[in-house]
C-alpha cells in the first residue's frame, strides 16, 4: 500500500459512540483517514446482517469491536460473518479489538483469522475508562466498589492508547497484519489501589470490597441480568481475574514508541466524572 492509498483510506469503525470506537476514531481522523463511523444511530447492527454491507462497501479497513464481550457466543458468529462479508466486499483489512487473557475470546480471534483478512488482533488490558464511563463508574461514584478481583493486579491501560495503536496500526502498511498486539498500561495496580487513587484525587471516601466470582453473579442476577450472561461474566471473571494478566507488556511503546499513559494522569483528568 502506497503513502497516497494510505492517506485516502476509508476506515469503517465500529461502535463509534463507544468508549473505544469514539477515541478510534479521533486518532484515524488524525492520522488522515476517512472515519466511517458504524453504530445502530447510523445504521448499522451487529445483530442484523442486512445492515453491514452499506456500511463496508467501498471501505478500505474497518475497526471491530463487538458490543457485549468478544468472547461471548454470538461474538464468534458476528465477527466471522462480519468478517467473511467484508472480505468479499474488498475491505480486507480488520482490526480486532480482544481481550488480554480471555480464554473465552480466542474463539473470536480464530474467526477472525481463517475470514480470509488481513487481520490484526489488539489484545488490551483492562481499561481505566471502566472507571469513569463504564460498568464501574455508578458505583463508584456512589462511595466505592464491589468487585471480584480479590487483590489481583492488572496494568490498567486508557483507551486513547488503545486508540492510538490502532491507527498506528492501519498507518503501518503490512508490517502488523497477521500479528497480535499486547496493549498494557505501564504498570501494575490492584482494584483496591486503583480505587484508593480515585478516593486521593477527589477527596471523597471510597472503599473496595473484594468478593467472590460466583457471590458477585449472585448479585447480578439479583440486579436482573439473565442468569446465562451472569454465567458468562463470572467465568470470564474466573478467568481473568486469577492474576494470569498480573504484568506489563512494551505493546505500546513497540508501536507508537512511547510509553503508555499511566493510571494516574487518567485519574487527574476523570475527578470530574466521580465529583
Amino acid at each position: 500500500m502506497t503513502e497516497n492509498t494510505q492517506r485516502n483510506m476509508t476506515v469503517v469503525v465500529t461502535g463509534a459512540s463507544g468508549r473505544t470506537g469514539s477515541r478510534v476514531a479521533e486518532s484515524v481522523r488524525a492520522a488522515g483517514f476517512e472515519v466511517r463511523a458504524a453504530s445502530r444511530a447510523r445504521g448499522f447492527d451487529w445483530e442484523d446482517p442486512t445492515t453491514w454491507a452499506e456500511t463496508l462497501r467501498d471501505a478500505d479497513a474497518a475497526y471491530l469491536v463487538y458490543p457485549s464481550d468478544v468472547g461471548a457466543p454470538a461474538a464468534t458468529e458476528g465477527v466471522g460473518a462480519l468478517a467473511r462479508e467484508a472480505v468479499g466486499l474488498g475491505v480486507r483489512r480488520l482490526v480486532l479489538l480482544s481481550a488480554r487473557g480471555e480464554e473465552q475470546a480466542r474463539a473470536t480471534e480464530e474467526a477472525l483469522k481463517t475470514s480470509g483478512a488481513d487481520w490484526t488482533l489488539v489484545q488490551a488490558s483492562w481499561f481505566s475508562q471502566n472507571f469513569s464511563e463504564g460498568p464501574l463508574v455508578e458505583e463508584v461514584r456512589h462511595g466505592g466498589l464491589t468487585f471480584p478481583a480479590g487483590e489481583v493486579r492488572e496494568p490498567f491501560i486508557d483507551v486513547r492508547d488503545i486508540a492510538d495503536v490502532v491507527a498506528a496500526v492501519l498507518s503501518s502498511g503490512e508490517r502488523y497484519t497477521g500479528r497480535t498486539v499486547e496493549v498494557t498500561g505501564p504498570r501494575l495496580l490492584s482494584f483496591r489501589e486503583a480505587v484508593g487513587e480515585i478516593s486521593e484525587a477527589t477527596g471523597k471516601k471510597l472503599t473496595y470490597t473484594p468478593v467472590p466470582p460466583r457471590a458477585y453473579g449472585e448479585a447480578l442476577t439479583r440486579f436482573g441480568v439473565p442468569a446465562e450472561e451472569a454465567e458468562f461474566l463470572v467465568e470470564v471473571f474466573e478467568g481473568l481475574l486469577d492474576g494470569r494478566n498480573a504484568r506489563v507488556t512494551d505493546g505500546v511503546r513497540q508501536v507508537l514508541g512511547r510509553e503508555p499513559r499511566d493510571f494516574a494522569e487518567f485519574v487527574r483528568e476523570s475527578t470530574a466524572a466521580w465529583t
